[in-house]
C-alpha cells in the first residue's frame, strides 16, 4: 500500500482533488491543507510543519500550483518514494517573465491583499488558479486571510531553485497561462491542459496516474 499526500494550489481547498480515484487496493490518499504561516517564516520551516501530518515513511508527494513548490521542499527534508508536480515549476529557470519581473521590482507587494476575498485579484494577475467561473473560487478557493496571501505570494517570487530535484516527475498542460509551456522543461505534456487541469481533467489522471506512480 503507497500512501500518496496531496498538496493543493495558492489558496486552494483539497477539494481541488476531490474527482480523483486511485484503486484502494494500492494507494491511501492523505489530503494536506495549508496552514496559515508564522510572521516570517521560511518556506523550509513551512515545509517542516506539514511534514507533521505526514506519518508514513516513503510518501508520495502530489502537489499542484505552489503547491507543488511546497511538496518539493518537502521533500528535500524526507525520503519519498515518488515526487511529482502538476501545473508547477521545478525550478526558477522556469518562471515566467511577469514572475521574474516580480523578483526584481518587487511589484507583487504592491497587491492589495487585505481586500482579497475570493482571489479575483490573483487571479488577474496569474499568481493563482485561474478559474473562470465565480462558483469555482467560492467551492475551491477556501484560504483568504491577508498573512497567508502575503507569505505566499513573497514565497512563490522569490523561491530559490536552480535545479530540478533529482527524479521529479512534472505534468504539465500546454495552454496553462500561469507557467506557460514554453518556459517548461522535461515534462510530461497534457494537450490542452490549462492551470486547473487537475480539476477539469481529472479522467486524464485517474487513467495514468497509478501507473506513473508504480512506473
Amino acid at each position: 500500500m503507497k500512501h500518496v499526500y496531496m498538496m493543493p494550489g495558492m489558496a486552494a481547498s483539497p477539494l481541488i482533488f476531490e474527482h480523483l480515484s486511485l484503486p484502494e487496493d494500492q494507494f491511501n490518499i492523505h489530503l494536506l491543507e495549508w496552514l496559515i504561516p508564522y510572521k516570517n517564516e521560511s518556506i523550509s520551516s513551512y515545509a517542516s510543519r506539514l511534514l507533521e501530518e505526514v506519518k508514513f515513511e516513503n510518501p508520495v508527494l502530489i502537489g499542484v500550483s505552489f503547491g507543488g513548490i511546497i511538496v518539493q521542499e518537502m521533500a528535500k527534508q524526507i525520503s519519498v518514494d515518488k515526487l511529482i508536480i502538476i501545473s508547477s515549476i521545478k525550478s526558477t529557470t522556469e518562471f515566467p517573465r511577469r514572475m521574474k519581473f516580480a523578483r526584481r521590482t518587487g511589484i507583487h507587494k504592491c497587491l492589495p491583499t487585505r481586500l482579497v476575498e475570493r482571489m479575483e485579484l490573483l487571479n488577474k494577475y496569474n499568481f493563482g488558479i485561474a478559474a473562470k467561473k465565480i462558483k469555482l473560487y467560492n467551492k475551491y478557493l477556501s484560504v483568504n486571510d491577508r498573512r497567508y496571501l502575503d507569505w505566499a505570494l513573497e514565497k512563490v517570487v522569490n523561491w530559490q531553485q536552480d535545479k530540478p530535484l533529482p527524479g521529479t516527475i512534472h505534468i504539465h498542460g500546454d495552454s496553462d497561462p500561469v507557467f506557460p509551456i514554453k518556459y517548461i522543461e522535461d515534462c510530461t505534456t497534457i494537450e490542452g491542459g490549462t492551470h486547473v487541469m487537475i480539476i477539469n481533467r481529472f479522467r486524464w489522471f485517474n487513467e495514468h496516474l497509478p501507473a506513473i506512480i508504480n512506473s
